[in-house]
């Protein structure tokens, strides 16, 4: 079916955008929404299932 390093990315690309929504309703800085969408959604999932592979 779907890897668990897919599901892991479907996730936290979810939560991503949960939070650039809720950011935008709470502040007007694009760099903070930006930085929340790809840090949240982007890096953190690489660097989880980079971790798992190193294990």
């Amino acid at each position: 079916m779907v890897s668990e390093n897919t599901q892991r990315s479907i996730l936290f690309a979810l939560v991503a955008t949960g939070l650039w929504v809720v950011t935008g309703r709470l502040t007007d800085s694009a760099l903070l929404r930006w930085g929340l969408l790809v840090g949240v959604g982007v890096i953190l999932p690489t660097i989880l299932a980079e971790r798992e592979r190193d294990d």
